[in-house]
């Protein structure tokens, strides 16, 4: 049987494989002296689309060699009773991170939240603090998803520094932090947003694009110079004709690489190193928690 790779596409899993192995191997020599704490996921009220995120961290976590603690509170609670709940895990010395899943109910203020976990223990890298450090290029506990684009940018073997990268989006959560990330390599970055006159423009002239809109096949080949890599962060759900419901990114993928000269498919790109990178993160915050003196 003739299976053929295509090389244009940039394999998430095998990049997710590498980074977990890593760590496993990293903590395994840590642990000798140390034993990491566990990893609390919490969850506010049950959301099927979160259980799958939820069991994916999981996954991962058991291969890392990390235990994973996944919390489900009642979608009733009180904001308070969070907050209480994240600064008594600050204290706790067997918590090693916490993981606020997304989205949470009206009642609950998420940024509030993330801003109660400590820096030590924001494994996500969304307290603001956490992301406040990327202009200062302490990227070691950077948002996953943003972190994981720039990782699977590097896969293609091009060098960052100089290169001209347009990041399409500016979500809070993956577009200001990627382009930041991708500044703190020596990248040339232009943020185009909902805002910006022609993104074509832009894209067309550019050595990547990472996009990150939400948008079913929003990247379309005639946006993208030849030989161009694409970063593909879209998650979308969409139903054909036939009824059936497929996940498809933010680039028209078969279309795109044509021209690319990589791309990330979706599913399997940015999503399998999204959960390496915060494994990778643990990792870092098990470190800095011994070298402040958390860990004995």
């Amino acid at each position: 049987m003739d299976v053929r790779v295509d090389h244009r596409l940039i394999d998430g899993r095998k990049v997710r494989a590498r980074i977990i192995a890593e760590v496993r191997d990293a903590l395994v020599a840590e642990a000798r002296t140390a034993r990491p704490g566990r990893l609390v996921s919490i969850s506010i009220g049950d959301t099927p689309a979160v259980a799958v995120y939820v069991r994916n961290q999981a996954n991962g976590a058991k291969e890392a060699g990390l235990r994973f603690d996944a919390q489900v509170w009642p979608e009733t609670i009180s904001q308070e009773d969070c907050k209480a709940r994240i600064l008594a895990m600050n204290d706790d010395p067997d918590v090693l991170g916490t993981i606020l899943q997304r989205p949470v109910p009206a009642q609950i203020n998420v940024r509030s939240l993330q801003s109660a976990i400590h820096p030590l223990k924001d494994v996500e890298g969304m307290n603001p603090a956490s992301i406040g450090n990327i202009v200062y290029s302490d990227v070691a506990l950077s948002p996953c998803t943003a972190a994981a684009s720039v990782e699977l940018l590097k896969e293609t073997g091009l060098t960052l520094e100089g290169l001209e990268v347009v990041m399409i989006g500016h979500s809070e959560i993956v577009g200001k932090p990627a382009a930041f990330l991708l500044m703190a390599e020596g990248a040339t970055v232009t943020v185009c947003h909902h805002m910006t006159r022609s993104v074509a423009m832009h894209s067309r002239r550019a050595d990547a694009v990472v996009v990150a809109v939400g948008k079913p096949h929003f990247l379309k080949p005639e946006m993208i110079r030849p030989g161009a890599a694409v970063i593909d962060i879209g998650i979308n759900q969409v139903t054909d004709e036939s009824g059936a419901v497929r996940i498809v990114g933010d680039a028209d993928t078969e279309a795109v690489k044509e021209v690319a000269g990589w791309i990330t498919p979706v599913p399997g790109g940015v999503g399998p190193v999204t959960v390496a990178i915060l494994m990778r993160n643990a990792l870092v915050a098990f470190r800095r928690q011994r070298q402040a003196g958390w860990i004995g």
